[in-house]
């Protein structure tokens, strides 16, 4: 499927629920990493099954005003109420993206415990629930591999609302959101354990699956394969990372 094919798609996945129309892109968003293998990839297929194909990675672009539905509502709100705290919008929000009727704020590190706190307690917002925190690695984002994804949902206003912060694999610091939201606590600690985010503040950071002296993060995309041979039916099928590869 081409670039453009996609960006269509997309567009007309965007209706929101009030039937406004989809925010406008300021461009196709960036590209953060491109990918082969037999499956997933744009152009024609390959059924060699020799890895050929190649996959580019675009986030979604930044969205331009009007948003639609609420989420003017939410950016306007937010701004007035930081602004009445001495903290420009701007310096606090790097980007607004809308793609497929959902919002999603990027927010700069160090102003996510502050926009958070924002968004739980103003009357015009009152996200007061927080699904918890999920980590994702983009190897390729060069100075902002680590993601942390933050779901939130305003019970008072029947809203939705994502939030997106990145730290470098440099410096995987983020502060951390306990404080404001208590039921993040398993989640940063979840994330810590499987990305190696370090969430500054958080009251007990430690591992909550792996044993406490694991070497290394399970879910980075850098993290080595390993395993145990086993053996079906009389044959010796090798560990993962002693497979034969096509690439």
């Amino acid at each position: 499927m081409s670039d453009d094919r996609q960006a269509q798609d997309g567009a007309a996945a965007e209706q929101t629920e009030e039937g406004a129309v989809p925010a406008a892109r300021t461009g196709p968003g960036e590209v953060v990493g491109r990918r082969r293998g037999m499956f997933g990839a744009h152009g024609s297929g390959d059924t060699s099954g020799y890895g050929g194909l190649r996959r580019v990675v675009r986030f979604p672009g930044e969205a331009r005003r009007p948003y639609g539905s609420y989420f003017d509502e939410i950016a306007d709100e937010l701004d007035g109420a930081l602004e009445e705290q001495g903290l420009d919008y701007d310096a606090a929000v790097e980007q607004v993206v809308v793609d497929r009727g959902e919002m999603t704020m990027h927010v700069r590190r160090e102003h996510l415990p502050r926009v958070a706190r924002t968004l739980r307690d103003d009357p015009a917002l009152r996200f007061e629930l927080c699904l918890g925190v999920s980590g994702v690695h983009f190897p390729e984002d060069t100075g902002r591999e680590l993601h942390a994804v933050y779901q939130l949902r305003s019970l008072t206003h029947r809203r939705l609302l994502r939030l997106e912060t990145t730290a470098p694999d440099a410096d995987p610091h983020l502060p951390s959101l306990v404080a404001v939201y208590p039921t993040n606590d398993w989640h940063e600690r979840e994330t810590y354990d499987f990305f190696g985010i370090v969430f500054d503040g958080h009251p007990a950071l430690a591992r909550i699956m792996m044993p406490d002296d694991w070497v290394g993060h399970p879910q980075r995309k850098d993290y080595p394969l390993g395993g145990i041979p086993v053996e079906y039916k009389g044959a010796q099928i090798p560990s993962p990372d002693q497979r034969r590869a096509y690439s």
